[in-house]
């Protein structure tokens, strides 16, 4: 009875609130790939796989079935992509190296920053709840980095960007969703994380500098079950955002997402099977804080 209780259940719920569950969890099974695919080479080639698999995917589906809209936003579109490019860049890294829920709650950050660029850029008002919201965010951030007297350290200044990148991509989306069919935003972010990474391909033969490594490698032929590796992160990370767009198409952008938070606890639970260790007390804590003014700034908006 219990399984078909929850049969049920999935079944009424709304089509955006499924949509960002199943954004959530591929969103994590791809992390998983990633930082198993970390083992055998560079972040920045991890992305680059992630993505040209993506432009394969939402190639073919826009040649069984054209794309019909209005375009007309360009700049705006080639905006959204790189910065999703970059936020991704800076994520991967964090992937490699801290625990997978760790990198994810850090991109889990966007919502709080979407609020604050959606007030200083469109000028949306924010209500006396939505700026404490904000400042119970930070808190958690604080928290979950526990910078020392030399300051941040190079993965929380990365994971803080990749939440601010990805905050400036979505803010971008809910514009050009009123002009552009959602598999032409993806790909805007596809291509872009493709090219991008064939650029600095090239420049890492000419560049070395340690503190770069987020963003340079050399490229290294995939072999063996690592090959299962992008694939499987190139085909789930394309799906988890076309869902994740889909859901934002769906219904209102408080109520996704608030749901979208699922993903840290998708993390979280799948870092354990490859090895990572549970949060400490006051990560844990950073951790709540920073859903708890996600879904906080949401309700506002």
């Amino acid at each position: 009875m219990g399984i078909i209780a929850s049969m049920k259940l999935i079944k009424n719920l709304n089509n955006g609130v499924k949509y960002m569950l199943m954004a959530s969890f591929t969103f994590a099974i791809m992390g998983a790939l990633a930082k198993l695919a970390s083992g055998h080479m560079s972040s920045l080639e991890v992305v680059f796989f992630r993505n040209i698999f993506g432009v394969a995917l939402i190639s073919y589906a826009i040649y069984k079935k054209p794309m019909t809209h209005s375009g007309g936003k360009p700049y705006l579109l080639l905006f959204r992509g790189t910065m999703g490019f970059t936020a991704l860049l800076a994520y991967f890294y964090n992937i490699a190296n801290i625990p997978l829920g760790d990198a994810v709650t850090f991109s889990k950050t966007a919502p709080i920053f979407t609020a604050i660029f959606a007030w200083f850029f469109l000028k949306e008002k924010l209500s006396t709840s939505a700026w404490f919201a904000i400042f119970i965010g930070f808190g958690g951030i604080v928290l979950i980095t526990q910078p020392s007297s030399m300051g941040f350290t190079k993965y929380d200044l990365l994971g803080i960007f990749s939440g601010i990148g990805a905050a400036l991509a979505y803010t971008s989306v809910r514009e050009l969703r009123k002009f552009y069919d959602t598999r032409a935003i993806v790909l805007s972010f596809t291509l872009v994380g493709t090219i991008g990474p064939i650029i600095l391909f090239i420049l890492s033969e000419f560049i070395t500098n340690p503190d770069l490594d987020f963003m340079l490698g050399k490229f290294i032929m995939p072999t063996g079950i690592v090959w299962l590796y992008v694939i499987g992160l190139g085909i789930l990370g394309t799906f988890s955002q076309y869902f994740m767009t889909k859901a934002y198409g769906e219904t209102k952008a408080g109520i996704v997402g608030a749901v979208s938070y699922t993903n840290i606890i998708f993390a979280i639970l799948v870092g354990m099977m490859l090895g990572d260790s549970l949060p400490n007390m006051t990560t844990t804590i950073g951790i709540v804080l920073i859903v708890f003014a996600g879904i906080m700034v949401a309700k506002a908006k």
